[in-house]
């Protein structure tokens, strides 16, 4: 098997391991996702749409996993002040404690040493960022990554919304988000 191909059924094998474990309590696996997204996500990047773009999924089918997750109460809708048609989720504390356990994947990379972790974060990294590039997707970056972000002294500013950001928001996953250009 070449090494492309090799390290391809590696990452898919690694997807399966951990979606199955996945399983917990009353989440599937893409419930679980839907979670983890939301607690990495700003309060910008939370709707039905975002969850499902960044997933890989439909709207629909994102709009039912929401909505069973707000069943079993480990999600509550939010209403926007300014368009009260437009729904956002965010995590309760039922959805924080779900995502306690990590998972064996999680567990795995503990196991790795700085030096490899650092290397498959790269690589892994910028096979991602050419899959989107192939496919016309958003990078959904954390926001401190963006070429909107910008810092002076301690505060930061995202200058495609034209709002001051809270040092916790510059390390959530942000749907405007554009890789910085290099000079």
């Amino acid at each position: 098997m070449t090494s492309n191909l090799n390290i391809r059924a590696l990452m898919n094998r690694l997807a399966r391991l951990d979606s199955a474990s996945s399983w917990a309590g009353d989440l599937n696996p893409v419930q679980r996702s839907a979670l983890e997204y939301l607690r990495d996500a700003n309060r910008f990047s939370r709707s039905p749409s975002h969850v499902a773009e960044f997933l890989g999924t439909t709207r629909g089918t994102m709009s039912q996993t929401l909505k069973a997750l707000l069943r079993k109460g480990y999600v509550e809708e939010v209403r926007s002040d300014s368009d009260k048609r437009s729904i956002s989720y965010a995590l309760t504390k039922a959805g924080t404690v779900m995502l306690e356990d990590d998972g064996v994947v999680a567990v795995a990379l503990t196991k790795l040493t700085d030096t490899e972790v650092c290397a498959l974060e790269n690589g892994l990294g910028q096979t991602l960022r050419q899959a989107l590039s192939l496919n016309d997707a958003k990078s959904f970056g954390q926001c401190k990554t963006c070429r909107f972000h910008q810092t002076e002294g301690t505060s930061a500013y995202c200058k495609l919304l034209s709002l001051p950001l809270a040092q916790a928001d510059t390390m959530k996953i942000c749907v405007e988000h554009q890789e910085k250009v290099s000079a």
